[in-house]
């Protein structure tokens, strides 16, 4: 092993000889009368903690484990192995996982081990110490948990059976594949699983925007705010955590939400198996999973013990003996937002009137009944109830019994590398990808969603690989990586049936419906009602487009991720001869205020480019012209209209929208034809994303007659900046003003100063976080244009440090007709200073 610098020799000299550390005697006491099954219960209980504790300096941990011959040196390469081929936290997990894998008096003797290196970690030295301070307790209330919740024997061979069951049906995840011989390739879950971020609530119950825009709106700007800031991540074994004594005697409900493809679903999967292997949740003595849409299928009332029965045959008549115990019980029910039976929880008269009432598990009810008495604890009362669900159907649940909100935010940070790692077998093909994705702020925005990185990943991996490398023709827009997406399918399986054109065009026709009507899940009924057979899905081709879904009392069909439906929507809009009314759909769609139809029409705009939609003719044929052009001139006509009506913040929403559509159509010349005429671009008061600035920025570029630029007040910040940098120059006014740009920020604006093209004559960055740090490059590069008139730094921090150089500034610009400087920290001389450099310059006013 390579040598690991001073931090490990101080770790290992601690360790070794035997150094007092500082006072942690509640932590050695307790691990000194902890018997085995309890330091086990204690280290799965404070898991997540230790990660992060260790998780900045993983290497070195494992290095000091590794001398002190507690880790062998092949557990040793495997850490670091997965520290750098993933990330620190994956390399911190796997640590964690080969810890508990060894033998009781070794476990004990690492965690000894820890405590020593506690004055190198300062997350470890708070965790020790909360151990130390609450590890007594918590013995004490696992012991009586473990007290209340134990079986007879013959219930605890019914748990074994139940638990080994589960862990059957949930070890393996199936994965949709591309670039491997089989169409479907299974995984082991532990392999393939990556982690995914949850807080502790819910960031909009009533979101109704296109989840492909829910990170670009507004989820970074949650992630920022909270998971880098003062709001911490939970685990998944803490949505039944810190309940009050008064709740847990009648149970708990917890609602988890997340955007469709974020994980819910997996996570599930993920929780049962969990349980399942004794990993958490070790107070339930049974776990019984339910996916609504199942529930869907079942029209007659029905007992609890029938839907138990259903999926869970093996509990033959030894149910009545679970009941007996429902504080041991958890119920998990996935896709609230799929659910067609329809629950108030408002309504009062569910808890009076005998038809809706259901507090017996042999009672004949409703489904919809049985549910909503589950969560709001009149049925087996004192069992727990995990609920999954889309944003947007958390309203459902406003007036529920709810003891946790969670939500899933996805990946974050390293974790988006994690996957694509994960998800290739070839690195070097991970790597390029993810670079790619990395570079694209396009693609990069989408992939905090692990559907939207199986899309990625499924869809670029052909680029990077050693037969196939053309970066020339890789995908930069979400309608050409779509496009590529279909395309690969129909590569592998166009053959298999006569008219891939046909089948597309019924299944682009049903899956238009879906959209207009919020439906995500389709039946048999459905296709039979579209021409398509459900025998087709014998063929491979179908089956890459629709995922199926047997129960034991039907099969349901859905898109692999909603985008895919409504691409497969517009792509459908171009596979009939002559669409005459596709300019009137156009107008209803866009008129629709909910954003259901957003993202259809960005693909429809987008597959009208031959530049995106050309790879697509091998196998569909030519787009017909008429339908292409219909398209492109709704897009003029709206363009135009909408460019001359962005005074209010709706207007610039709906302008904005259209310069997305520009992007996606990747046509230089409807751009330069729909904006020839437009001078300004103002959208003061809207927040812009990155995605959003590099959309902008590709306006810009592309015409050269827009000449005011206004983004006051956007929350633009350096990773926008640096998408609308390659534009900025071409302006002659420039507003900045109150963006949180800080001086790098603002070193930005001054590599577009120092463009030798620059057109900018009026610069406005008051309040934008300024220092006299930051004023020497900013000076440095406005000296060099000579062009500038008007310069607003109003309400920065600068102080008397920065009038030598705005000294220089004034003195170097002979147009410069106004500067204002009020709100910052000069001092009274430093202001007098500043206003004597208009007594030899009479066209020149200092505000100041």
């Amino acid at each position: 092993m390579a040598d690991g610098g001073n931090w490990r020799a101080d770790s290992v000299a601690s360790t070794s000889k035997g150094q007092k550390a500082p006072p942690m005697s509640s932590m050695m006491e307790l691990l000194e009368r902890c018997d085995d099954s309890q330091l086990l219960d204690l280290s799965n209980h404070y898991r997540q903690r230790l990660e992060e504790a260790i998780e900045e300096t993983v290497e070195n941990v494992v290095f000091v484990l590794a001398y002190e011959r507690y880790f062998s040196e092949q557990e040793y390469k495997q850490v670091i192995k997965r520290t750098e081929r993933g990330s620190r936290a994956a390399g911190s997990r796997l640590l964690l996982i080969l810890v508990t894998e060894k033998a009781p008096r070794v476990r004990k003797l690492i965690w000894k081990c820890f405590m020593k290196m506690h004055h190198l970690l300062p997350k470890l030295e708070e965790l020790l110490k909360a151990m130390g301070e609450e590890g007594f307790d918590l013995i004490e209330s696992f012991k009586a948990s473990k007290a209340s919740s134990e079986l007879p024997a013959h219930l605890k061979d019914l748990q074994q059976k139940h638990k080994e069951t589960l862990k059957a049906r949930t070890e393996t995840l199936s994965v949709n594949t591309i670039l491997m011989k089989e169409k479907v390739k299974d995984f082991q879950l532990l392999d393939r699983y990556a982690e995914l971020a949850i807080i502790s609530t819910v960031r909009d119950r009533t979101l109704v925007e296109h989840e492909l825009l829910a990170r670009g709106r507004d989820h970074e700007k949650w992630r920022e705010e909270h998971l880098d800031g003062e709001f911490d991540k939970i685990r998944t074994d803490q949505l039944f955590q810190n309940i009050s004594a008064s709740k847990s005697k009648s149970g708990s409900s917890s609602a988890l939400a997340g955007v469709p493809g974020i994980g819910k679903t997996t996570m599930v999967q993920k929780i049962v198996h969990d349980w399942a292997t004794e990993k958490i949740y070790q107070h339930f003595q049974f776990v019984f999973s339910f996916k609504f849409r199942d529930l869907n299928t079942i029209n007659c009332r029905v007992t609890l013990r029938e839907l138990i029965l259903d999926q869970y045959p093996h509990f033959g008549n030894m149910l009545g003996e679970v009941w007996k115990n429902p504080e041991g019980l958890l119920f998990i029910l996935d896709g609230l937002d799929e659910f067609k039976g329809g629950i108030d929880f408002a309504d009062s008269r569910r808890d009076t009137e005998p038809q809706h009432m259901c507090s017996d598990p042999e009672f004949r009810c409703k489904v919809s009944d049985i549910v909503y008495s589950l969560i709001q604890h009149k049925l087996l009362p004192g069992c727990s109830v995990l609920v999954t669900t889309r944003p947007t159907a958390l309203h459902l649940l406003e007036k529920a019994e709810i003891s946790v909100w969670a939500e899933i935010l996805g990946f974050v940070g390293e974790e988006r590398k994690e996957y694509f790692t994960r998800y290739f077998e070839d690195q070097t093909v991970a790597a390029a990808v993810f670079k790619h994705v990395k570079e694209n702020e396009i693609l990069y925005t989408m992939s905090y969603n692990p559907s939207y990185c199986w899309i990625l990943g499924l869809t670029l991996g052909p680029f990077f690989t050693q037969t196939h490398q053309d970066p020339q023709r890789v995908p930069k827009t979400i309608t050409q990586l779509y496009c590529y997406f279909i395309y690969n399918i129909l590569k592998n399986h166009g053959r298999e049936i006569e008219s891939p054109r046909e089948v597309l065009l019924k299944l682009g026709q049903m899956a238009f419906t879906g959209v207009a009507e919020k439906n995500i899940v389709f039946t048999d009924e459905d296709l039979i009602k579209y021409n398509l057979q459900p025998s087709q899905f014998l063929s491979g081709f179908l089956m890459e487009l629709l995922d199926r879904e047997d129960s034991t009392r039907s099969v349901v069909y859905s898109f692999p991720h909603l985008t895919i439906q409504e691409f497969v929507a517009a792509l459908a809009q171009f596979l009939t001869v002559d669409r005459g009314d596709i300019k009137t759909l156009l107008i209803e769609a866009h008129g629709m205020k909910d954003g259901r139809f957003e993202v259809f029409l960005r693909f429809v705009v987008g597959l009208s480019s031959p530049w995106s939609a050309w790879i697509l003719e091998e196998f569909l044929g030519k787009f017909p012209h008429q339908t292409i052009c219909r398209v492109i001139d709704w897009v003029k006509a709206e363009v135009k209209r909408r460019a001359g009506n962005t005074e209010r913040y709706g207007g610039k929403r709906s302008f904005l929208n259209m310069l997305h559509y520009l992007f996606e159509s990747q046509n230089p010349a409807l751009a330069q034809q729909t904006l020839g005429s437009v001078e300004t671009l103002s959208f003061s008061g809207v927040g812009l994303t990155p995605i959003d600035c590099a959309v902008l920025s590709h306006a810009i570029r592309l015409c050269d007659t827009i000449k005011r630029l206004n983004l006051m007040s956007c929350h633009i910040q350096c990773e926008g900046l640096q998408q609308l940098g390659p534009a900025l120059h071409k302006c002659q006014c420039l507003g900045l003003g109150y963006n949180d740009l800080g001086d790098s920020g603002v070193k930005l604006v001054s590599a577009a100063l120092r463009n030798p093209d620059c057109k900018i004559q009026t610069l406005w960055l008051y309040s934008v976080g300024l220092t006299d740090s930051g004023v020497e490059d900013l000076v440095s590069a406005l000296s060099t244009n000579p062009s500038l008139t008007e310069l607003w730094l109003m309400q920065n921090s600068l102080t008397d440090r920065s009038v030598p150089a705005l000294s220089r500034l004034i003195l170097a610009l002979p147009r410069l007709e106004q500067i204002k400087l009020g709100g910052n920290k000069f001092s009274p001389t430093g202001k007098k200073e500043l206003r004597s450099l208009q007594e030899p310059r009479p066209g020149l006013t200092v505000f100041v």
